[in-house]
């Protein structure tokens, strides 16, 4: 089950990855916001950042403007490892090296159809396992 939450600036686009999940069929927890009314992304990116880190969903999408100040929130929390992507092949690496399990838009940058296609590829990446990459999260997560 994915996690997925916008601020104001992400919610047009967030109503397409909806659309395109409920197509596919994978289950999801909207998180909000609801409207297009201006609200803050810290608390939004933190309640899904916390309901992933928890292990209640598998991963996560997150959406404002940039999809900058979201995953600044969401990388707050312990265990979350959210990336900004902008295209497809960013998806795919960072699920393949970093084990990201949020993924992070901006709906001011990027297109509802190529989001669709970077969360498809980020949905469906798997990490290597690497140990090379297994190691370099390891670090990462002490800095946590």
């Amino acid at each position: 089950m994915i996690a997925i939450g916008c601020d104001h600036g992400g919610f047009a686009l967030k109503q397409e990855i909806l659309a395109w999940l409920d197509h596919e069929g994978i289950e999801y927890r909207d998180f909000g916001c609801y409207e297009e009314k201006s609200c803050d992304y810290p608390e939004i990116g933190h309640a899904v950042a916390k309901a992933v880190a928890a292990g209640d969903y598998e991963k996560g999408i997150l959406l404002c403007g940039t999809g900058i100040g979201i995953s600044l929130a969401a990388n707050k929390v312990p265990g979350i490892r959210a990336a900004v992507c902008t295209d497809c092949f960013m998806a795919e690496a960072t699920r393949q090296h970093n084990d990201a399990n949020i993924l992070a838009m901006g709906g001011r940058v990027v297109g509802p159809g190529l989001a669709v296609r970077i969360t498809e590829t980020f949905l469906n990446t798997e990490f290597s396992g690497e140990e090379r990459h297994v190691q370099r999260i390891q670090k990462i997560d002490k800095i946590d």
